[in-house]
């Protein structure tokens, strides 16, 4: 019996007059280093490309300007966020056009209109990256159990998730902040909440995928668990997708957050520097022409939202070349 199987699988191993209970491990083990250094090796030719994309490099710097102005502002201005400017008289000039003095103008009050854009990228930076990381993590999870075991927990699931995403967004966000309250932990956890069912679909289609690969189905065989093939054999191969899905979530969670802040749900102190806050506090002075007030924070969030699909489109074409 051991003979005619060894015969069948390796027939080398039969002939020639070689021991037929003695297999050349060669052809049967091969070089199991080979396909890990050869991901590696793609792995590293993908990064090299990546960080030589022109879209890549632009978005990164503009990004790092922002993170820099969310770490350390009192490095690009001398103002304080709430710092009135005031004259050598002691006179304080409220609403001034940009100038020498005031490189973004003053608002209604006399703040430094630069300084508050550079101090209100604080609140963007902390909350819309930490809710597209929760986002894609619980969306992973929901995915690879969908996109795996199928049946009626992908039938569940699914149905849920359509229902979420047939509710505007903005709308959702505003009724659960209203019953919750507006604190940055609610407002994240909100955001993550609402972009979880999107990032679910996704990581589902490519489960779906990777389930029908030889790799899968050869887990199977051996007898291992669904969550050891969900975790150790489908989720590395589905990383590249999490990693574009996490830059497209982030340009999507700065949106958000700024048009709670708009409206008033940003919770915290309503004095602090702000982008949406501003914006709203600055928008019906732009008929009376002064613009300057909510424009540059506007342009602010449009840069850093530039940024990140910057960054996102050049990870999504190298990763898919």
């Amino acid at each position: 019996m051991a003979e005619s199987y060894l015969h069948d699988e390796f027939p080398e191993a039969t002939q020639g007059g070689a021991d037929p209970n003695v297999v050349d491990p060669e052809p049967v083990m091969g070089n199991p280093t080979a396909p890990s250094q050869d991901r590696k090796a793609v792995k590293a030719e993908q990064r090299r490309e990546l960080v030589r994309a022109p879209s890549f490099i632009i978005g990164a710097v503009i990004l790092l300007f922002w993170t820099l102005c969310a770490i350390a502002p009192g490095l690009l201005t001398k103002w304080g966020e709430n710092e009135v400017i005031r004259l050598e008289d002691g006179s304080t000039i409220p609403r001034a056009a940009p100038s020498a003095d005031a490189w973004f103008g003053t608002d209604t009050i006399g703040n430094d209109v630069y300084a508050r854009v550079i101090y209100g990228a604080d609140n963007v930076l902390i909350n819309a990256p930490i809710s597209a990381l929760i986002a894609v993590l619980a969306g992973a999870v929901l995915g690879l159990i969908m996109g795996f075991y199928r049946g009626w927990a992908d039938e569940i699931l699914s149905r849920i998730i359509e229902a979420i995403l047939s509710l505007p967004v903005i709308l959702l966000a505003i009724m659960v902040l209203v019953v919750f309250g507006s604190s940055r932990l609610v407002i994240v956890l909100t955001i993550a909440g609402l972009f979880t069912p999107v990032v679910a679909r996704t990581v589902r289609s490519a489960v779906l995928t990777e389930a029908q690969l030889d790799y899968v189905t050869s887990a199977k065989l051996r007898g291992e668990s669904g969550w050891f093939i969900m975790m150790r054999e489908i989720f590395p191969n589905i990383t590249n997708v999490l990693i574009v899905e996490f830059t497209v979530r982030v340009g999507y969670a700065i949106f958000t957050v700024a048009t709670l802040a708009f409206l008033g749900l940003s919770g915290g102190d309503q004095t602090a520097a702000d982008w949406g806050v501003d914006i709203a506090n600055g928008y019906s002075l732009i008929q009376s022409g002064q613009w300057w007030v909510s424009i540059f924070p506007a342009l602010a969030i449009a840069s850093l939202v530039i940024a990140v699909n910057l960054i996102a489109d050049s990870i999504e074409k190298v990763y898919k070349a």
